[in-house]
């Protein structure tokens, strides 16, 4: 599951550098997935400039929680 989450988030990062119709059902599709963790995190992680840093905190807390749960199952 956070190995799904980390490719819709790294898809959702690359698709943005590129001029796609947001009604596309591919974009859509990656906006609903990754938007409810994204938009939390922009609201604590500050752009810097025109560069959104918030996928890849989203990808490392991911990475985190996953490991971590992990740990407690073994």
């Amino acid at each position: 599951m956070a190995q799904a989450l980390t490719l819709a988030i790294v898809l959702r990062a690359l698709i943005s550098w590129f001029p796609l119709d947001p009604r596309n059902p591919v974009v859509t599709f990656l906006h609903d997935i990754t938007e409810p963790i994204l938009a939390p995190i922009r609201q604590v992680v500050p752009r810097l400039g025109m560069l959104d840093l918030s996928p890849l905190v989203a990808i490392i807390l991911i990475q985190v929680v996953a490991n971590l749960a992990i740990r407690a199952l073994i």
